[in-house]
């Protein structure tokens, strides 16, 4: 040969790529040829995070050459998400630190406390990477291969679960339940529901809260605090295995609060968490109250309500509870308000204007009777609707009549010779 020739072979999406760098006697080119490569990985390192770097290389003869020739094989993975970085930790963090950065980050980028549009994106990013890096054998994998690396265990992993009994499910008989416990659920611990008082003004213009929570936590340092006990079937779950006669023997499950996990019980006392299994902690959350939101209606934070060991937090659910208010009434979207009027309004006819909840002025007027009782509406003056863009319901007005409780006498001949004068009027237009 006479120079090297560089073959790159790389897939359509640039997870992986194997490079095969051919050399027939190094010289002066070869060696460029390589220091060239080197710079390009170099870039790749800065530009792409590549993990695992690997150069391989073997000598033989091929028949075709004269000279023997150099074979180097530059075997590249590159990274998939930095679980550390996502999380803010170093690499030698310890099993603290990431539940801590955990704990601060998942509550900063809530979904339900964060109204980026990016917030649900890094919250789930937030979420991979502890369930990486809290797991001491997923962070071994991790640390050595990157994230294709686990996921590649996982589906290993998922392979091997396979359960050669789920056949008798087909068949009704719940894939002979009590054999092992295939099936059973992740616990997770009690949801939390909180009633919220606020009034139709916060839910006409919509308010932000801020909400201090106080919850319990799972200490820090738990892993310090377990041991195995094979009799351990999961969180609160023992398999206790009783003899009834020789050759027979009964397993029944029991509850047993040591039991935190399947193989796991808890030591007590124990100095890495000397408080027990959780502790209290005040978290700050804001409470998105938006526009036209119903009596009734939740806000929702998943997984924010007290942890367990061995347990999903359960759902923190704050639910809205409107304080009546003393104008204005609500149906769904429209509001209703009952309006008083002068006796003589009622007969020439006004012009008034309604404070609204927000204190701008609606404007409502008649030039002929209004009868007591009598409703009108005003389009556009209602709740805001929900999620319809700026659209809004309507406001009903009802109409009372303040009568005076008596009239002098003057008072009474002047009504007198009006109805008079109205009624001749309309016979002589009826004629």
């Amino acid at each position: 040969m006479a120079g090297p020739v560089l073959n790159c072979d790389t897939p359509g999406v640039l997870e992986s790529a194997s490079i095969k760098l051919v050399l027939a006697d190094l010289n002066k080119s070869s060696f460029l040829m390589i220091l060239i490569g080197v710079g390009v990985l170099r870039e790749l390192v800065a530009r792409k995070k590549l993990v695992t770097v690997t150069l391989e290389f073997s000598t033989a003869l091929w028949p075709s050459l004269k000279s023997s020739t150099t074979l180097f094989f530059i075997n590249i993975v590159l990274a998939g998400a930095d679980y550390y970085k996502i999380l803010g930790v170093s690499k030698t963090a310890s099993a603290a630190d990431i539940k801590r950065a955990y704990r601060k980050l998942s509550l900063k980028y809530h979904p339900d406390k964060n109204p980026a549009p990016d917030a649900a994106t890094k919250f789930a990013e937030i979420a991979a990477a502890y369930d990486v890096l809290s797991d001491p054998e997923k962070r071994e994998t991790y640390n050595r291969g990157g994230e294709d690396a686990v996921k590649m265990q996982e589906q290993r992993g998922s392979q091997q679960a396979a359960d050669p009994f789920s056949i008798f499910e087909a068949f009704g008989f719940g894939g002979m339940g009590g054999m092992g416990g295939r099936g059973r659920e992740e616990q997770r611990t009690a949801n939390v529901q909180i009633p919220i008082r606020v009034t139709l003004k916060q839910l006409y213009l919509g308010e932000v809260l801020d909400v201090s929570y106080s919850r319990q936590v799972v200490c820090v340092e738990a892993s310090q605090c377990q041991k195995n006990n094979n009799e351990c079937q999961g969180p609160g779950i023992k398999m206790k295995v009783q003899q009834l006669a020789p050759g027979f023997v009964q397993q029944m499950q029991v509850h047993d609060a040591s039991c935190v996990a399947r193989g796991k019980s808890w030591k007590s006392p124990c100095k890495a968490c000397p408080k027990g299994q959780t502790e209290e902690e005040e978290i700050q959350l804001t409470v998105d109250v938006q526009p036209g939101m119903n009596d009734g209606d939740q806000i929702k934070f998943e997984q924010v309500a007290d942890e367990a060991v061995g347990h999903i937090p359960g759902d923190l659910i704050f639910t809205i509870r409107q304080v009546p208010d003393n104008t204005f009434r609500r149906e769904g979207d429209n509001l209703y308000v009952d309006f008083t009027i002068t006796l003589l309004e009622s007969l020439t006819g006004f012009q008034r204007t309604i404070k609204h909840l927000d204190g701008h002025e609606v404007p409502i007027s008649k030039t002929d009777v209004t009868y007591c009782s009598e409703t009108i509406t005003v389009r556009g003056e209602g709740m805001p609707r929900k999620g319809r863009g700026g659209l809004k319901g309507d406001l009903f007005v009802t109409f009372f009549i303040d009568f005076p409780r008596k009239f002098t006498d003057s008072q009474k001949n002047m009504i007198k010779q009006a109805f008079t004068a109205w009624r001749n009027n309309k016979i002589t237009l009826n004629k």
